[in-house]
């Protein structure tokens, strides 16, 4: 079984900071990595759930409320995606 901590596949990161950037409406400059918090990229709590919402609808998979809620930053988005992905498998 795999270490809890892993780092999130790089794929997912990167769909994960496509996504933010859209939903932020962010000029294509603009620099989004794992370590990006939403909060400095402008991120409010709503934008934050339309952010987890345009993730539940890509990856195909459901946030509970509670997770959506300890999610800052691209990594920590990307982490659970791939979790919940590998449960849903």
């Amino acid at each position: 079984m795999r270490s809890v901590s892993c780092a999130a596949k790089k794929d997912t990161v990167d769909k994960v900071c496509e996504i933010v950037k859209k939903q932020l409406a962010l000029p294509d400059h603009t620099e989004v990595c794992g370590e990006s918090k939403f909060s400095e990229l402008g991120a409010d709590s709503l934008d934050t759930v339309e952010i987890v919402m345009g993730l539940e609808e890509h990856f195909d998979i459901s946030v509970e409320e509670s997770s959506a809620q300890t999610i800052a930053t691209v990594e920590d988005a990307a982490d659970l995606i791939d979790k919940l992905v590998a449960v849903k498998a």
